[in-house]
């Protein structure tokens, strides 16, 4: 149960160079106060993750952005009033405060203000910001629990605060403002047609970019299982396919999708909020069952159905490290 002095606990550790595991609504972020180097290399160590992998910072609120941007302009305070809190992230040009241990050695920063409860009393009692990314393992799937932070890192974290599943369920959509035009690094959990309609412009998806952000690599948020990916009309076709060959299958779909009685679904809802908030705990069932390979149908490509393609796309994608090897340390 949250108290006000876990609250007061989770606070102080943040200040005395802790890590902790923080509930946001698009998923659980492994955080460190961002203005001191060595807990933010510690999140790296934890994770496995690549030194030059930016980490986004969260702050309190709009206010604090000239504080970590040295430019912020007319088209991010937009979007700020418009969706924060909320899994909007900002990139822009840094200031000082914004150290190369957070933006990866670049000359910016990504920023949001996260809209969960349990995260926004931390972050005002703080007073600053936290760099934070998903509390999970480099490359593997994103926890949205405290359960699953907890099987996943253990007691290499200091405090895991339990706020609930997360209501998103995918990470912050990514806009880079550092440099003119708008453009969309990462799909995320706000829809491109929403940012649209505030900015009154076409705004780009931008698959190749020399800005570096979380969540970018052609393999992420991979579960054990290997991934297939399908168009709902597909499905049944590629599991007949995979079971021929010795695999042991499960489905990720819709409960409207007809399968053979003896193949496992992991369901999930045909709408694209629906199913980007579930996701990645079904990803995680699916590894606790043991299956090979999981037949992941599509979502359509629009509003959040975009995010969600995207996750599965990098789930699926072949895999050039193995982030279980990583030894963490403290």
């Amino acid at each position: 149960m949250l108290t006000p002095d876990l609250l007061d606990r989770a606070v102080e550790l943040l200040r005395r160079g802790g890590v902790i595991a923080l509930p946001t609504e698009t998923v659980y972020g492994l955080a460190a106060n961002a203005e001191d180097e060595l807990a933010v290399r510690r999140v790296f160590a934890i994770k496995g993750r690549p030194a030059n992998h930016p980490l986004i910072v969260h702050i309190p609120d709009e206010e604090y952005l000239p504080e970590w941007a040295r430019e912020v302009p007319d088209e991010a305070k937009a979007l700020a009033r418009a969706f924060w809190p909320g899994p909007l992230t900002l990139v822009l040009r840094r200031t000082s405060k914004a150290t190369d241990a957070v933006t990866g050695g670049q000359d910016t920063v990504a920023l949001r203000v996260p809209g969960h409860s349990v995260a926004m009393e931390v972050l005002e009692r703080l007073g600053g910001g936290v760099a934070a990314p998903s509390a999970n393992r480099f490359g593997r799937v994103s926890p949205t629990t405290a359960e699953h932070v907890q099987r996943d890192l253990g007691d290499d974290v200091d405090l895991v605060l339990d706020g609930g599943p997360s209501t998103v369920g995918v990470e912050s959509t990514i806009v880079d403002l550092s440099s003119g035009a708008p453009a969309i690094l990462r799909p995320g959990g706000l829809a491109t047609e929403d940012i649209e309609r505030v900015l009154g412009r076409a705004v780009p998806v931008r698959t190749s970019t020399t800005v570096r952000v979380s969540g970018s690599l052609e393999s992420h948020y991979a579960p054990r299982a290997g991934v297939v990916l399908a168009e709902p009309h597909e499905a049944v076709q590629r599991v007949e396919a995979l079971r021929a060959q010795g695999l042991r299958v499960g489905v990720l779909g819709p409960a409207s999708l007809s399968l053979p009685t003896d193949v496992q679904r992991f369901d999930v809802p045909g709408d694209p909020a629906g199913a980007a908030r579930v996701l990645y705990a079904r990803l995680r069932e699916a590894d606790e069952q043991g299956h090979d390979v999981l037949v992941a149908c599509l979502p359509a490509a629009s509003g959040l159905g975009i995010a969600v393609r995207d996750r599965l796309s990098r789930a699926a994608a072949p895999r050039t490290f193995d982030p279980s090897i990583v030894e963490p340390t403290k």
